[in-house]
């Protein structure tokens, strides 16, 4: 299969779904029976990526402690009023073994589903973790080595940050995993990266994912950094992922991996191997709802936005539908997936669903289907069929009069792809009514007339290719308005 340059990913919260599904059915479905119909619709939507989040081995005892945690279990109650221990199944990220679950189906039923995958032009990408593993992973006892002590001192002064575990060296103090900024794990053990034969074992269990899947989602991907663990853990270490990558990649040349990355790191973790790192930035400032913040983002190097996966939510973020009024969830959703870069959509986003689903849960609500939204989603879906490939330039824009400053309230942009096939995406990301012109970047267009048909809506216009060259096409937009205008010459 070849790849687009701006492939689309849809993440599935695997649990849940399965649930979900053996719940229709009326009985255990697991990843070998997948219904027919549910692949055909990802195909259909026009994905070429389907994440499959928690297929790993987790434990009992992480499972126990999801179950006893007093705040996540208030987190899951608010999410299933109906809540049993049942519902609880331990955070899909406190691994015990990288062979998939034998609940779901097993490494086999995996395989299966993958060979299904394939000939509808999707790929398989699931998670690797590499921070850090469950309390009760096998390593724990047989290679105590591979984790960060703690002396008495630290379990005394910091108890939620280690905790003492029986090995084969006898009890020792372990840390759990944490990102410094954040609690601590306390499902999870702290991995050494300053120790060499772990990294070797890491890279061991990229090579087992890498034989049963196309590409992974490596899970906050830079607190291996060196210097992001020296400042963690005080640790000095080698770099991981640059040699990792690029022994998987000897195995499978067209491997994929993605980063969980913050902290502006993306750039670097792009540049030690990784195709795709996450784009928490423009999300945050689709948020804030600036309008010249989110354009700002959008001139960076496009050599580095290429290679930005773009998300309106996903498992760690709230729903979309919940945090973005519909009006601005649509225009911030044209922004997102009109971009160049891999673009990523949450299971449920689709259909405009509200309730986030902790990772730590195999059971969700019920919801009910937004029309609008959905319909909103098909038709930008679509769109996008247009965009996987092709080149992408933000356009300048400027006042429609003089004293008019609303003209800094849109964010326009080109796309131009085979057959010359041309896009125009413009949104007046404001909670008012603006106006501007817009500069096209086609030179070609003087001596004809030339359609605009939006694809997301009915407007269609026909202007003339000079005045377009040499004024810009005026636009005025209501609070949140956008189009996506199809050019066509037209005579």
């Amino acid at each position: 299969m070849t790849s687009p340059r701006y492939p689309a990913v849809y993440q599935i919260n695997t649990r849940v779904w399965l649930t979900h599904l053996s719940r229709a059915r009326g009985y255990p479905v697991t990843l070998g029976d997948i219904p027919e119909s549910e692949l055909d619709a990802f195909a259909r939507y026009g994905f070429e990526w389907i994440w499959l989040m928690g297929v790993w081995q987790t434990g009992p005892v992480g499972r126990e402690i999801s179950r006893t945690h007093a705040e996540w279990r208030r987190e899951f109650v608010q999410t299933l009023p109906d809540l049993t221990d049942a519902d609880i199944c331990g955070s899909c990220f406190a691994v015990t073994g990288y062979t998939v679950d034998q609940r779901l189906g097993g490494n086999a039923a995996l395989q299966l589903l993958r060979q299904r995958l394939h000939p509808r032009g999707l790929r398989l990408l699931l998670d690797f973790i590499p921070n850090h593993t469950a309390i009760d992973h096998p390593w724990v006892y047989t290679r105590p080595d591979f984790y960060v002590h703690g002396t008495e001192a630290d379990l005394a002064r910091a108890p939620q940050d280690y905790i003492r575990v029986t090995t084969a060296r006898g009890s020792l103090i372990l840390a759990h995993g944490r990102d410094p900024y954040f609690p601590s794990w306390p499902d999870t053990l702290q991995l050494n990266y300053g120790n060499a034969a772990l990294q070797q074992a890491m890279t061991a269990e990229l090579l087992q994912i890498a034989s049963l899947c196309d590409g992974v989602r490596c899970d906050m991907a830079m607190l291996v950094l060196p210097q992001v663990f020296q400042r963690t853990w005080g640790i000095a270490t080698e770099p991981f992922w640059p040699r990792a990558i690029q022994r998987v990649r000897r195995q499978a040349p067209h491997f994929l991996f993605v980063a969980e990355v913050y902290w502006d790191l993306e750039w670097e973790l792009q540049q030690q191997g990784f195709d795709y790192t996450y784009d928490k930035t423009l999300y945050d400032r689709l948020r804030s709802q600036q309008a010249r913040a989110v354009r700002d983002h959008l001139t960076a190097d496009l050599d580095f936005q290429n290679k930005l996966l773009r998300f309106l939510e996903n498992h760690d973020e709230p729903r979309a539908a919940a945090v973005f009024p519909p009006d601005v969830h649509r225009a911030a959703a044209i922004i997102t997936f009109l971009v160049p870069g891999l673009r990523f959509f949450h299971h449920g986003q689709l259909e405009g669903w509200k309730t986030r689903i902790s990772p730590h849960l195999c059971r969700g609500p019920v919801e009910a289907t937004d029309p609008s939204i959905a319909d909103f989603y098909t038709r930008l879906l679509s769109c996008l069929s247009r965009v996987r490939e092709g080149d992408w330039q933000l356009l300048p824009c400027r006042p429609a009069w003089d004293g008019n400053w609303t003209w800094d309230c849109f964010l326009a942009a080109a796309w131009q792809g085979p057959q010359h096939h041309r896009l125009l995406v413009a949104v007046n990301y404001a909670s008012h009514r603006s106006q501007c012109y817009v500069q096209l970047p086609f030179q070609d267009m003087g001596g004809a007339w030339w359609q605009l048909q939006d694809m997301m809506g009915t407007a269609s216009y026909d202007r003339e290719g000079d005045d377009l060259l040499a004024r810009g096409l005026y636009l005025d937009l209501p609070a949140w308005g956008y189009h996506v205008f199809d050019l066509r010459r037209s005579g």
